[in-house]
């Protein structure tokens, strides 16, 4: 009875052995996303969309500071003029504007630095989406991602899709804008 089954597993192994597998190719592809985020249209108006706020609003603060800076230049040659008691009273002032500067500026960067950060949030989870119906779309089973935060160590280019999603994205959002400035062009002929 032994003899019997093991004959029956070596002749089963035997025929398991000469069965040949079949494998299936695995699409797979990568992105550079330092290189999608750099190149990226949206990415680069929104980039200089904060970058051109962050100078305006900087400009006002800068004049206030200029103004600062001159009260506290004025202040130095009318102490001894106008005695102790007014230069205490007029030093406190300062110091207290000084103060209130300077809690503008953390509040501007701050401000700044969250309206950006959202809206940037909201850009990469839009790229992650796309990529991901990019890659059912065109069959990949698997994208990685290399750059600042790289998932993958080696790959070979012939398997770099950064280009193609570069395209496929700002594509994208020209026609997105287009649209918009023809919804906004009927909006305004209606008024």
């Amino acid at each position: 009875m032994k003899k019997v089954l093991l004959i029956i597993a070596i002749s089963i192994s035997v025929v398991a052995c000469n069965k040949t597998a079949e494998v299936k190719e695995v699409k797979t592809a990568y992105i550079d996303t330092s290189e999608l985020m750099k190149e990226y249209t949206e990415a680069k108006d929104l980039e200089a969309k904060y970058k051109a706020q962050s100078e305006e609003k900087g400009r006002q603060l800068d004049a206030e500071i200029k103004r600062f800076k001159q009260d506290a230049a004025n202040f130095q040659s009318q102490a001894q003029a106008n005695g102790q008691e007014w230069a205490q009273k007029r030093a406190a002032e300062l110091q207290k504007r000084e103060q209130q500067l300077g809690y503008a500026q953390q509040a501007l960067a701050q401000q700044l630095q969250q309206e950006s950060g959202a809206e940037m949030d909201s850009l990469i989870s839009g790229v992650k989406k796309f990529i991901k119906d990019y890659g059912k779309k065109n069959g990949y089973a698997y994208i990685y991602g290399t750059g600042d935060a790289a998932s993958v160590l080696y790959a070979e280019d012939k398997y770099d899709i950064t280009k193609e999603i570069i395209k496929a994205l700002n594509d994208k959002y020209k026609a997105t804008a287009k649209s918009e400035d023809k919804a906004d062009e009927k909006t305004e002929e209606k008024k």
